[in-house]
């Protein structure tokens, strides 16, 4: 038994050996934007994290559109950029970018930005700052004290066809597969992911009386 112990051992040291190891990051750092660096030739996603895209809006409470995005990748900027980092690569994400945790004198980045309001915890993927962002939450830090929808959602209704160019004009006309002609609302539960193509047919409507009006039917859901 001792034997087959020993064997399996050896080999999954072999295994693991065999494993190519990630290096350490370390230099100057260039901030992109509100989570991602950039350090030498290498562009670094920090992990467990999501902060607001750079052109992303949020809103007052009073109701007025403030720039927030930007706002943000300043913020980190301001207190990042030009630093000495060193990064800890994680893997790969599908844009080809490192995803990496990342310190600053022994400060955790990713961290500081969910404790300041500055990025939400990427539950998604970790939940290594889920307790600083419900921190940060409780103390209207940062974003907290502004409406906006989170950073992937943002990002999925950015997607060509998604977002009208009109704000009053925001219904989608949407036809299916089959040919039926569908309106959407906003609101409604495939509204985010319904794309307009133009050169289908599709096209956007300024009120439920126009969508009607041109042969198209409500979503039921």
């Amino acid at each position: 038994m001792l034997r087959i112990c020993s064997r399996f051992a050896l080999i999954a040291a072999l295994l693991l050996g065999a494993l190519p190891a990630m290096a350490e990051i370390t230099g100057k750092v260039r901030v992109i934007d509100g989570d991602t660096l950039e350090v030498g030739q290498t562009r670094i996603r920090l992990h467990g994290i999501d902060a607001p895209e750079s052109d992303q809006p949020c809103t007052t409470l009073s109701g007025q559109n403030w720039a927030c995005g930007d706002w943000i990748t300043r913020q980190v900027r301001d207190r990042f950029q030009g630093a000495k980092v060193r990064c800890e690569p994680l893997s790969k994400d599908r844009y080809g970018r490192m995803v990496a945790r990342c310190f600053v004198d022994g400060t955790d980045i990713a961290k500081v930005l969910v404790q300041e309001g500055l990025a939400f915890a990427y539950r998604r993927y970790s939940l290594d700052y889920d307790l600083d962002e419900k921190a940060a939450y409780v103390a209207n830090k940062g974003v907290h004290g502004f409406v906006l929808q989170s950073p992937a959602r943002y990002r999925l209704t950015r997607i060509k066809g998604r977002v009208g160019d009109d704000p009053d004009c925001q219904i989608k006309g949407n036809i299916s597969a089959s040919g039926k002609h569908i309106y959407h609302m906003p609101g409604q539960k495939f509204y985010d992911r319904t794309g307009i193509s133009p050169a289908k047919g599709e096209r956007w409507f300024c009120s439920e009386a126009q969508a009607k009006a041109s042969g198209w039917r409500p979503a039921k859901r």
